[in-house]
C-alpha cells in the first residue's frame, strides 16, 4: 500500500512555509501552511519549520521515513546547511541538524528549484527525460538541472542559480546586493513592482503577493498594452538566460513552472523566441521549451522524491 510508509515534505518559500505528508506514490495525505507575514524575521525563522513538522507528524507512528526540505538559495545538501538564502535573509543556517536532532529522523535537503526539477522528472506525465532543466519563475528565479537521470547540484551546490546572473548593465539593485540580476527584470516580484510603478496595474497598500500577481496576469492576458510591454520584456530576458543554458548543456527539454506560468502561451512563445535567437541554431532549433506538468506542491513532492531516491534507493512514481 502506498501509505504504508510516509514522508514529510517542507517548502520554505518566501511568503509562507508549507508542509505535507506524502505517500510513496507522491500523493499528498494532508497539508499545512504557515504564513510568514508578521512573524519573526531572519535568523529567528529556522525555528518555524518545527511547527509544521509537529502538525504533520501527528498520528504517523512508525510509518515516517524522514523529512525532505526545499528552500530558496544555495543549499549544502550533504551537511543540511542553507549557505545563503537571499529571500529569507538566511546565511549558514544548519537547519538539517536542527531538525534531525529534534526528531531523530533522516533529513534530505535541496534548493527549491532543484526540488521542482526532481518532481517534474519523477512525477510529470511525460516520459521521463534523462536530461532536463526545470526553471521556476516566481518571486525569485532558479533552475534545477537533471543530467543522466540524476540531480546535478555542482561542486558548490549552486547549479541553476540563474536568478542572480547579471543580465542588465547598471540595472536595478537586486536583494543579493548586485545590480541587474535576472530576478530584477523577469521575476514576478520585479514585474509587479514595475507594473505598479508605471500604473499598469492598480497599486494599493493592501495588495501584496499573489493578489498583485493575479492583477498583473489579468492585465496581461486582457491585452493591456503597458502590462504586456513589461511582462514581455521580462520574458525576453528570461529567454536569453535560457539560451545560455542551451549553449552550456546542449539538452532537448526545458520546462518552466511557478506563478509566471499563469501568463500563458503568449508569454511562453516570447521566452522561446528569445532563447532560440540567443543560442546556436544547431543546438536551439530542436529544444522543447514548455510549461511543466507539476506545479502544485512541486517542491514538497521533489524533496520527498529526493529522500526516497538518495537515502533508500527507491523512486517515486504514480
Amino acid at each position: 500500500m502506498p501509505d504504508a510508509r510516509l514522508l514529510i515534505g517542507l517548502d520554505l518559500a518566501e511568503a509562507a512555509f508549507s508542509g505535507a505528508v506524502v505517500d510513496l506514490r507522491g500523493g499528498v495525505v494532508r497539508a499545512a501552511s504557515l504564513p510568514l507575514e508578521g512573524r519573526r524575521q531572519g535568523r529567528d525563522r529556522p525555528r518555524l519549520p518545527a511547527l509544521l513538522i509537529d502538525e504533520d507528524n501527528g498520528g504517523l507512528g512508525g510509518r515516517l521515513l524522514g523529512v525532505g526540505i526545499g528552500a530558496p538559495g544555495v543549499i549544502d545538501s550533504e551537511r543540511g546547511v542553507i549557505r545563503w538564502a537571499v529571500n529569507l535573509d538566511w546565511a549558514d543556517v544548519p537547519l538539517g541538524s536542527l531538525v534531525s536532532e529534534r526528531y531523530g529522523i533522516p533529513v534530505a535537503f535541496a534548493n527549491d528549484s532543484q526540488a521542482a526539477a526532481l518532481a517534474e522528472h519523477s512525477l510529470g506525465g511525460r516520459a521521463p527525460s534523462e536530461d532536463l532543466v526545470v526553471i521556476r519563475v516566481g518571486r525569485g528565479i532558479g533552475a534545477g538541472v537533471i543530467l543522466g537521470g540524476r540531480l546535478f547540484q555542482g561542486d558548490g551546490f549552486g547549479a541553476g542559480e540563474i536568478g542572480h546572473t547579471t543580465v542588465v548593465t547598471r540595472g536595478d539593485r537586486c536583494r543579493c546586493g548586485r545590480n541587474g540580476c535576472l530576478e530584477t527584470v523577469a521575476s514576478m516580484r520585479s514585474l509587479v513592482a514595475r507594473a505598479a510603478e508605471r500604473r499598469a496595474i492598480p497599486s494599493r497598500p493592501e495588495d501584496a503577493g499573489t493578489e498583485a500577481e493575479a492583477k498583473l496576469v489579468d492585465a496581461f492576458r486582457s491585452g493591456q498594452r503597458l502590462a504586456c510591454s513589461i511582462v514581455l520584456e521580462g520574458a525576453q530576458a528570461l529567454g536569453r538566460a535560457i539560451g545560455a543554458l542551451i549553449g552550456a548543456l546542449s539538452l532537448r527539454r526545458i520546462a518552466i513552472v511557478g506563478p509566471a506560468a499563469a501568463f500563458g502561451p503568449e508569454w511562453l512563445q516570447e521566452v522561446r523566441e528569445a532563447a532560440r535567437t540567443s543560442a546556436l541554431p544547431l543546438l536551439s532549433e530542436h529544444v522543447a521549451i514548455e510549461f511543466g506538468e507539476v506545479h502544485d506542491d512541486a517542491v514538497i513532492l521533489g524533496v520527498a522524491a529526493l529522500r526516497l531516491t538518495n537515502e533508500l534507493g527507491l523512486s517515486v512514481s504514480r
